[in-house]
């Protein structure tokens, strides 16, 4: 009878012991599952904050990049205006040789810039290498243009060196031309007064009407002949030799008295009243007398009485007769 009693004791002690594994088992098993999704999500989350990380690393370099673009597009532009200061400079040196390879090379340049930014402005993404280049570019533009600037100056130094030099040329030369001027101007009027120095003078002019007697006739309407008396005073200047004086006797009407024939004077051919051949030798001749023998009816008035000789009108002078 003691036996089954053990052995139903036996059956019945196992069950406790194997409902407490079970529930240790789920726990270990809710714990592995919650550290996997502990794991899955910490992995996810590792995974978005390293993306969002990347994506915030390359917007701020984007705009870091294109913070830098807009810096040397606000260089380029500075230097397009200092370039632009100088066109007054270079219209002073269109000519020179090294001021026009100095253009052509800032203008090349300047146009690989532009196709540069151009490119980078219709690009999403900019990349340093690019920005890089770009910046490159425009230093090599500041080179230039600083080149540019230097040989601008000194070009216009130059420039500023030889215009004074012609200032000085030109003043010297307008100075030369003045006295040579004034020396031709003094030549001539020594060549005037030499030539009016050889002039035949004459002295003492008078115009008197002349009766049928030869004496005084107080009224020119009367009168049978018009007598012209001067002296030719000694003149060491006068060449000698044998001289012919044309008289002009004008009437108050403004006719020429008598038509004895025509003599040359400046160029032209002028008529005359009457004429007399006299030999000069240096010495005073007095009492020089030209008679017109009267064939019109004068009229008293004033007369006009002029003198030639050696293609020179020697005196003009002018008479009353009643």
């Amino acid at each position: 009878m003691d036996t089954p009693q053990h052995n139903l004791n036996d059956n019945t002690q196992p069950r406790p012991a194997t409902s407490q594994n079970k529930k240790m088992l789920w726990i270990i098993i809710g714990l592995a599952a919650a550290v996997v999704a502990l794991a899955i999500w910490f992995i996810i989350a590792s995974v978005s904050q390293k993306k969002a990380l990347e994506e915030a690393v390359a917007l701020k370099e984007q705009a870091e990049l294109d913070m830098a673009q807009r810096e040397l597009q606000n260089d380029y532009d500075a230097l397009n205006n200092e370039f632009a200061i100088f066109e007054n400079s270079r219209q002073m040196v269109l000519d020179d040789s090294v001021k026009l390879a100095l253009t052509q090379k800032y203008e090349t340049a300047r146009l690989q810039i532009e196709k540069l930014t151009q490119e980078l402005q219709n690009q999403k993404h900019k990349s340093a290498a690019e920005i890089k280049k770009l910046k490159d570019e425009i230093s090599t533009l500041r080179n230039l243009l600083r080149h540019y600037v230097e040989e601008i100056n000194r070009l216009n130094q130059e420039n500023q060196a030889l215009r004074t030099e012609n200032a000085e040329i030109k003043d010297k030369n307008q100075q030369l031309t003045s006295r040579v001027q004034e020396t031709t101007r003094r030549n001539e009027d020594l060549s005037k007064r030499m030539t009016l120095a050889e002039k035949l003078n004459v002295t003492g002019v008078n115009l008197m009407a002349l009766n049928k007697k030869g004496k005084q006739e107080k009224k020119v309407q009367k009168a049978k002949q018009l007598r012209v008396t001067f002296t030719i005073p000694q003149n060491n200047s006068t060449p000698v030799g044998e001289k012919t004086i044309f008289l002009r006797i004008v009437s108050p009407s403004g006719q020429l008295l008598g038509d004895a024939g025509s003599f040359s004077f400046e160029g032209g051919s002028v008529p005359y009243t009457a004429k007399k051949v006299v030999e000069y030798a240096g010495e005073e001749i007095g009492g020089v007398t030209i008679y017109w023998d009267v064939n019109t009816a004068l009229t008293s008035g004033q007369y006009t009485v002029e003198l030639f000789a050696d293609n020179y009108r020697l005196i003009s002078r002018s008479f009353d007769l009643k």
